[in-house]
């Protein structure tokens, strides 16, 4: 009688993790040893922007994470339409608040 593994993985996140963060500019660059993602969230009417995040992936999980979002992003566009590209979509850099004085 042979016995079956459990192969499943438990993945728990904080809840700080958990809460997110907003970012609205990705900024990728890559070595022949890894690829680096710093996520950035880009305000209008301020000269300087953080990096909320880095992830860094060896090229095989960079290339399993590229189809991975493909795959997703398929499954929303189904469910919810296309998703308009940046470059047809005007969006106005004051976002509709008040410009920014100093």
């Amino acid at each position: 009688m042979e016995q079956q593994q459990n192969n499943q993985l438990n993945i728990e996140i904080s809840e700080e993790v958990a809460e997110g963060s907003y970012a609205n500019l990705a900024i990728i660059t890559h070595s022949t040893a890894e690829f680096v993602i710093d996520f950035v969230n880009v305000m209008p009417g301020t000269p300087k922007s953080r990096v909320k995040s880095r992830i860094i992936f060896t090229p095989m999980h960079a290339k399993r994470f590229m189809k991975a979002l493909e795959e997703n992003i398929q499954r929303y566009e189904a469910a919810n339409g296309d998703i308009k590209d940046l470059e047809h979509v005007e969006i106005p850099m004051n976002f509709g608040g008040p410009t920014a004085q100093a």
